[in-house]
């Protein structure tokens, strides 16, 4: 039997991505609106110097970025995304054993290395290793398994910490990285093909000489979408009462983000997946405002509707970062590029939450217009492209 029919086939691989994206963003990125307010009480410690200490190991990720979207396009991201269950692992052991302030920031900055080799940009990077510029339908699978990550990963976490314990429900969650999506990526996900000779690899990038500029305006477009996204997922709940919802019609409102995301992610895979990338981009931008401008002509009526649109929104951005440099500069450097661009992303990823945080205390629901402002400035970014058409960027694999 040939080596080709032994390596999984490209369904098995999203699945399995899919499936450890869900475990690792429920148990990182979305770890802190559960365990944070009991992890904080537990060691005597402000709320506010927790989340601190979490925004501190973004900002470590944010720094390493590139160099791990260089190690992919090197050598794959098989040994990268495993590693990153160790090391996911080992961090949230260390939050269950932690006892102050020290042990603390040891543990969310280990967790901080994990989430930067081990969430969305390095698995993007990984399926345009192994698919080339074939990778587009396989990003767009991964995010919308993984889209169902904080809804399992939020009433997950609750269960664990209610049952057992803050302390015990990292340790849970160590666990099945360890025996879980570790041997899932190790087995499931193939070796990364040979790279391109250098010639090849001169002509590929010729044949996606991006427009001018294209990385800054990328940069943009990503870092003021991300503090639109960082700002709500800390403060969505608190916004819609301010702007006049009860308790639990925020709450409820809030429940809806996550399936609008999919919802947007499974249209992006059947309509819009026969046009550029660029078009959902721009698409992806304008639901936030138009979600604010439902929300100041309805009032409260609109807290839905703006939930609706803000996490459809959402869930095409979230596809763009992925897509969106695939088609501009093809598959050859995608790690690297990604790694990048999803730097100084993840930087206003880590400042939205104080920064929107005392836009509320100071304006009011008024902040939304900052929110708002920066999603149409992303969008008129965006116009400054001329990409070509996404078609002739060659495979990333030799024959």
């Amino acid at each position: 039997m040939t080596e080709a029919a032994l390596r999984p086939s490209k369904t098995i691989v999203v699945a399995t991505l899919g499936t450890t994206q869900t475990l690792a963003w429920a148990s990182s990125f979305y770890l802190p609106a559960i365990l944070g307010a009991p992890i904080a009480a537990t060691l005597g410690l402000p709320a506010s110097v927790f989340f601190g200490i979490f925004s501190a190991a973004l900002l470590l990720g944010a720094a390493i970025s590139p160099w791990v979207g260089r190690l992919i396009d090197i050598h794959g991201g098989r040994a990268m995304l495993a590693a990153s269950n160790l090391v996911l692992a080992a961090g949230l052991a260390g939050l269950a054993l932690a006892q102050g302030v020290v042990g603390l920031t040891i543990a969310w900055l280990i967790l901080g290395i994990g989430m930067a080799i081990g969430l969305y940009d390095p698995a993007f990077a990984t399926l345009t290793r192994l698919y080339g510029s074939d990778a587009r339908a396989s990003i767009t699978g991964i995010t919308l398994i993984a889209g169902f990550a904080s809804t399992i990963g939020w009433p997950a976490s609750a269960w664990f910490e209610h049952a057992f314990g803050w302390r015990d429900a990292c340790l849970i969650w160590a666990g099945l990285h360890l025996f879980g999506a570790l041997p899932l990526n190790w087995l499931l996900i193939p070796p990364a093909p040979p790279l391109l000779s250098p010639e090849r690899r001169a002509d590929v990038a010729l044949a996606a000489e991006p427009p001018r500029a294209a990385m800054p305006i990328l940069a943009v477009y990503f870092c003021a979408t991300a503090f639109v996204t960082g700002a709500m997922s800390a403060h969505l709940p608190r916004f819609l009462e301010s702007a006049g919802a009860s308790e639990a019609a925020a709450i409820a409102a809030g429940a809806l983000v996550g399936p609008a995301q999919v919802a947007a992610r499974l249209v992006e895979f059947g309509l819009l997946r026969g046009i550029h990338p660029v078009w959902s981009a721009r698409i992806a931008a304008l639901m936030h405002p138009f979600g604010a401008a439902v929300l100041g002509m309805l009032g409260p009526a609109g807290v839905a509707a703006f939930a609706l649109l803000h996490g459809a929104g959402n869930g095409l951005i979230t596809i763009a970062r992925g897509t969106l440099p695939l088609a501009i500069f093809g598959p050859a450097g995608y790690g690297l590029r990604t790694g990048i661009l999803a730097a100084p992303a993840r930087v206003t990823v880590a400042a939205a939450p104080f920064v929107f945080g005392v836009l509320l205390d100071w304006i009011g629901t008024s902040a939304v217009l900052v929110s708002a402002g920066l999603s149409l400035a992303a969008f008129a970014s965006l116009w400054l492209l001329r990409p070509r058409p996404a078609a002739a960027t060659a495979p990333a694999a030799s024959d």
